[in-house]
């Protein structure tokens, strides 16, 4: 009876997790809203935060050096730690276990949790918007796109995205005190 009631909870935040998966999901069935996560999403891989630091060093200078470097520095963390956690919890995205959640674009790699690219986009946001307040309005609604992207896309359940948002301000946190 005891083992029944520690495994109650976390079934009932696994049917959650369905549930809100196959909720975001249904607006890649919109045509416009498809393509904005899908390009979103390409975004997200790298391409913004790496234009982003590009263009910090163009206007800043050697001033923006100690932003850039802790950016690349926290982006190498977040993959470590986002490629070791996925390959202990080999979760299958939500997309491959569930028939009626299906994937927009092709996934970057087979498991679901965390996801990286909401971890990336997490920690590169608090660094940036630490030394530069001003691109808040920038890179907080992009940040929060790319999280949903994860979701509208089927390519990860919510619980994936949140793990990603703590991992990421972890990970950012550390690397600003170091």
């Amino acid at each position: 009876m005891h083992r029944v009631l520690e495994i109650a909870p976390l079934r009932r935040l696994a049917e959650l997790d369905i549930v809100w998966c196959l909720h975001f999901n249904r607006a890649s069935h919109r045509r416009e809203l498809e393509r904005l996560f899908a390009l979103v999403s390409r975004l997200g891989d790298g391409v913004f935060w790496y234009t982003l630091m590009l263009a910090l060093l163009l206007v800043q200078g050697t001033a923006a050096l100690p932003v850039v470097g802790r950016m690349l520095l926290v982006g190498a963390l977040s993959l470590i730690l986002y490629k070791w956690l996925k390959a202990r919890t080999t979760r299958p995205r939500p997309c491959a276990r569930h028939d009626h959640i299906r994937a927009s674009v092709a996934p970057l790699d087979e498991y679901s949790f965390p996801s990286g690219h909401t971890l990336h986009a997490v920690s590169f946001s608090i660094i940036a918007v630490y030394y530069y307040p001003a691109l808040a309005w920038l890179v907080l609604p992009f940040t929060v796109l790319v999280a949903l992207s994860r979701l509208v896309l089927g390519l990860h359940y919510p619980s994936d995205v949140l793990a990603g948002i703590l991992l990421g301000a972890s990970l950012a946190s550390l690397t600003l005190h170091i």
